[in-house]
Order: structure tokens, then C-alpha cells, then sequence
């Protein structure tokens, strides 16, 4: 990505334009979004063009039996000025994917590599963390937005199930934006968060896993790194042996997979 670095100190909503003009976004581009997969998918689409790598896996390898903890683990970051990686935890909610990635691509900005949790909801210490949350709100849910439209939502039954809708986040998020914007009171956060709690409880344990092998893969080892193993192993360029191991997967499941990777490329 051909960005300037940012400073930590630099203010929140001009980062977040910058990460928008360097991903070709509008400020309201998720709202433009019918649904919290197509705003992920157009997010993670946008990132990759702009030269960052973006894996998405919730095993490990391809071993579904071993699941990565959305709760012990979000994702990271490794910032390279060649080929930084985004990597985000496929088992959390599609929502708190997006932001996720938003925390992550604002490291990148930032120049900075790093493991992801926010547990809670609550910021870590460390002022370059604190710096990507603020960034990666302001990226999501941009202040004067929120504003804006406040005054026609707080009265709302479910005010933050309105805000997450709109800008295709997770309720949670939505809520940490309105008290970090002193929209509501502590106290209502936190009777908000204990009941959210007891909602991702049960979400959880029916989650499954399924879908499409090969679309996972995809997913899995980062759409724009499959195409470059799948290319280099084509012209000869790449070993079979080699592009086993850069996949997991070998014989006929990769030649499947080369097939499948083909014919989603422009």
C-alpha cells in the first residue's frame, strides 16, 4: 500500500480519511452495504487491491477440530513494506470481524505489528492500541454520522441493534461508540454489555462449522496469496512440493483447488 506512515498522535478522523481515500471508500460506504457479509466481503476485497494480504481462518491449518477462541484471540497483524498481513479470526461474528480488520488495517497505518483481543470491550494500555481503536471507530462509525443521526434513534426499543444495522457493526461496538462519544451514560453501557454477553453465550454454542471447502480455503490462506501460489505454480515457477505446504493441501484436493482459484479470477 502506497501510504505515508501515521503517527499515534495524529487526530482520529484524518487517519480514518485516509485509510478511506486509500481504499477508494466514501464515509458511507457500509451504509451503502445491504448486508454485514457484503460490507466484510467489499472491506476485505478493497484491502487486498490496496496490496495488504488478508487471511481469514477459525482453525488451525485446516483442522476444524481445533478452533481458534474468538474470546483469547481476534487476529493480527504483521506489517511489512512489502506484503503486510491482515490476519482475523473466522469464528467471531461477522461484525466484530469488520472490526477486526478496521483495528488492523489502522496498524498498518501506523507501521506497527500486533495481536488483537479487546476483551470487553475495554482499551488496552499501550497507546498505539488505543490510537487503532480510536481510528478504527472513527473508520466505522464516523463521529459526525453518529451524531447526525442520534437524535433520531435513541428512542428507539434497540438504539444500537439501529446503529449496527446502519453501519454494519456489532452492537457492541455500536454501543462502545455512543458512550466513547458520551451519547449515554456508563451505567447503560454496562446494563447493555451484560446483556450482550448472555446473547453471544448462546450464539456461540450452536455455532457450526460449514460452507464451501474451497471458498473457506480461500479464506483461509488469503485470496490474493492463493492466486500467487496457484500462478507461480503453473508457470513453473513454484514446486508442487512447495505449494503443498504454502496451502495445506496436496494431490488432487490442491489441483481442485487450482480449478476453483482460476475461475474466480478476473
Amino acid at each position: 500500500m502506497d501510504e505515508s506512515r501515521s503517527k499515534i498522535e495524529e487526530n482520529p478522523p484524518a487517519v480514518a480519511d485516509k485509510i478511506r481515500s486509500s481504499l477508494g471508500f466514501d464515509i458511507g460506504w457500509a451504509t451503502n452495504q445491504p448486508t454485514w457479509s457484503d460490507a466484510l466481503r467489499a472491506l476485505r476485497e478493497a484491502i487486498e487491491l490496496a496490496g495488504i494480504l488478508v487471511v481469514v481462518n477459525g482453525v488451525v491449518g485446516n483442522n476444524t477440530r481445533r478452533k481458534l477462541v474468538p474470546s483469547e484471540f481476534r487476529g493480527f497483524v504483521l506489517v511489512d513494506e512489502y506484503a503486510p498481513v491482515v490476519f482475523v479470526n473466522g469464528t467471531d461474528g461477522k461484525a466484530a470481524q469488520m472490526f477486526t480488520l478496521a483495528h488492523e488495517l489502522a496498524h498498518v497505518f501506523f507501521g506497527s505489528s500486533a495481536a488483537f483481543d479487546l476483551r470487553e470491550m475495554l482499551p488496552a494500555n499501550d497507546p498505539t492500541e488505543q490510537a487503532c481503536n480510536k481510528v478504527a471507530a472513527e473508520f466505522l462509525i464516523p463521529e459526525r454520522e453518529l451524531r447526525h443521526i442520534w437524535s433520531s434513534v435513541k428512542d428507539d426499543s434497540e438504539p444500537f441493534h439501529t446503529i449496527a444495522r446502519r453501519f454494519k457493526v456489532s452492537t457492541l461496538v455500536a454501543a462502545r461508540r455512543a458512550l466513547d462519544l458520551n451519547l449515554i451514560e456508563k451505567a447503560a453501557f454496562l446494563d447493555f454489555y451484560s446483556v450482550y454477553q448472555s446473547d453471544e453465550r448462546r450464539l456461540v454454542s450452536r455455532q457450526k462449522e460449514g460452507g464451501d471447502f474451497y471458498a473457506n480455503q480461500n479464506l483461509r490462506v488469503g485470496r490474493r496469496f492463493a492466486s500467487t501460489v496457484v500462478r507461480a505454480t503453473q508457470e513453473g515457477k513454484l514446486l508442487y512440493t512447495e505449494a503443498y505446504k504454502l496451502t495445506g493441501l496436496y494431490g488432487k484436493t490442491f489441483d481442485q483447488y487450482t480449478s476453483f482459484v482460476s475461475i474466480g479470477e478476473p
